[in-house]
């Protein structure tokens, strides 16, 4: 999958392995009917040079009621009848203004409940080039294109103080936004790059999010 010259290449030899190892992957599916369930996409695209793999990862505008200013993958609340790789798709088309077909999906990692009551079902999404991209600036107020070399990074994961004692706050540092980015969105991510891009069957539920994320 990697040559010396470009790590991560944006190539069909990486969209096979990645479909390959999620394929693979025995996902975890939550059925706790008090969580509404939502759906991320996982787009993986061509970076900002075009031959780098990424993944596009957004950031609120600060005018929105929920986590406003916070980082995230294009996603949202599920609707009525509708399965998660239809919402990661169409919400994909909202967010971004990327048109993907369904045959674009590579696969689905494990569920992940929030503290702020959702169960997030991350949908991966060959993205191909991905240019250009037209954000709803209603939803979106940055797109980042993160290479995979960062995702797969020694310095991947750290880790901050608990907040009560217990579990330490999770977080994934990325170089293209200078600071750690933390769960739930880094939890995803860093399971993607886990069983993704190392073929191994990292669990990731009991990873904590920062006290911020919590409402």
């Amino acid at each position: 999958m990697e040559t010396a010259a470009v790590p991560y290449a944006f190539q069909p030899v990486l969209r096979e392995t990645i479909t390959t190892r999620i394929s693979g992957f025995d996902r975890h599916a939550i059925t706790d009917p008090a969580l509404r369930h939502a759906a991320v996409a996982i787009i993986v695209a061509a970076g900002e040079d075009a031959t780098e793999a990424a993944v596009l990862l957004t950031r609120r505008p600060q005018h929105l009621n929920r986590h406003a200013g916070q980082y995230a993958l294009p996603g949202g609340r599920m609707d009525a009848g509708e399965t998660p790789e239809a919402a990661a798709l169409r919400e994909t088309s909202e967010e971004l203004g990327l048109q993907l077909a369904p045959s674009a999906i590579l696969g689905s990692l494990d569920d992940y409940a929030t503290r702020s009551g959702f169960c997030i079902t991350p949908v991966v999404i060959w993205g191909g080039p991905a240019f250009p991209l037209a954000p709803d600036p209603n939803e979106v107020a940055r797109v980042f294109r993160i290479p995979l070399r960062e995702l797969d990074a020694p310095e991947v994961p750290d880790f901050q103080p608990p907040f009560d004692g217990t579990e330490p706050i999770f977080g994934v540092p990325l170089a293209t936004l200078g600071h750690s980015l933390h769960a739930p969105t880094a939890a995803v991510l860093y399971q993607f790059r886990e069983v993704a891009l190392r073929g191994l069957a990292t669990r990731v539920a009991h990873l904590e999010q920062p006290r911020f994320a919590w409402t």
